[in-house]
C-alpha cells in the first residue's frame, strides 16, 4: 500500500477534469477516484508516495483556483482507508456500530482516518459523494468503548470546520440490522 492520499473537490466539472490531468502530469500517482458527484461537483483522489501525492495535490489545488470546495493530503493514511475507497471491506461481525456523517468527501476521509488511528475498530462501510448530495459517511464496528472513542475523535477533528453533520452510536444492533443503504 502507498502511504499517502490526496483529494480535491471542485464545484466545476470542467475544471475538475483539467485539475485531474494536471495532478497526474505533475507526479506519478494512482488515481483512486476521478468522477462527478452531486450536486455538480468533481472529485479527484490520488494515492502514492508522500512527496508525489503532496506535489500532485498542490498542482490540483492551483488549477482548481476559486472552484476548490475542499481538499486533503494525508501523509500516512490508515491501512483501512484505501481499500474502503475502493469499496473493499473486511467481513466483520457487527458488535457496536458508530456512524459519522459529514458535508464533504474530504471531511469524511479525514475523520475516518482519525477515528481508525485512535481506537481499535473496523471500518465496515464508507460512502463518498455519489447519491449523497456530495456528503460522505462511514461506519465503524467494535467494542462499545472503542467505537465511542473513535466517533469522539472523528467529530473532534472536524471541530470548527463546519463539515460535521451528525454521528450516532448503536450499542448492540439487532441481528437483522443491515448496513446497506441506497444507493
Amino acid at each position: 500500500m502507498k502511504p499517502a492520499i490526496g483529494l480535491i473537490e471542485l464545484s466545476s466539472i470542467a475544471r475538475g477534469l483539467l485539475a485531474s490531468d494536471a495532478m497526474i502530469k505533475k507526479a506519478p500517482v494512482e488515481i483512486l477516484m476521478s468522477e462527478t458527484t452531486s450536486p455538480g461537483k468533481y472529485l479527484v483522489l490520488v494515492n502514492g508516495d508522500v512527496a508525489c501525492v503532496q506535489e500532485a495535490t498542490q498542482a490540483g489545488i492551483e488549477v482548481a483556483d476559486n472552484f476548490l470546495v475542499d481538499s486533503l493530503c494525508i501523509a500516512h493514511v490508515h491501512e483501512q482507508i484505501v481499500p474502503a475507497i475502493k469499496k473493499h471491506f473486511s467481513k466483520t461481525k457487527l458488535d457496536s456500530v458508530g456512524v459519522v456523517e459529514t458535508l464533504s468527501v474530504a471531511s469524511a476521509i479525514i475523520s475516518a482516518d482519525q477515528a481508525l488511528k485512535s481506537a481499535r475498530v473496523s471500518l465496515v462501510d464508507m460512502r463518498l459523494g455519489q447519491g449523497l448530495g456530495g456528503k460522505g459517511y462511514f461506519v465503524l464496528s467494535g467494542d462499545l468503548s472503542e467505537v465511542e472513542a473513535a466517533v469522539s475523535q472523528a467529530v473532534k477533528v472536524l471541530e470548527g470546520s463546519n463539515m460535521y453533520l451528525r454521528s450516532e452510536i448503536i450499542p448492540r444492533p439487532h441481528e437483522d440490522f443491515d448496513l446497506r443503504v441506497s444507493p
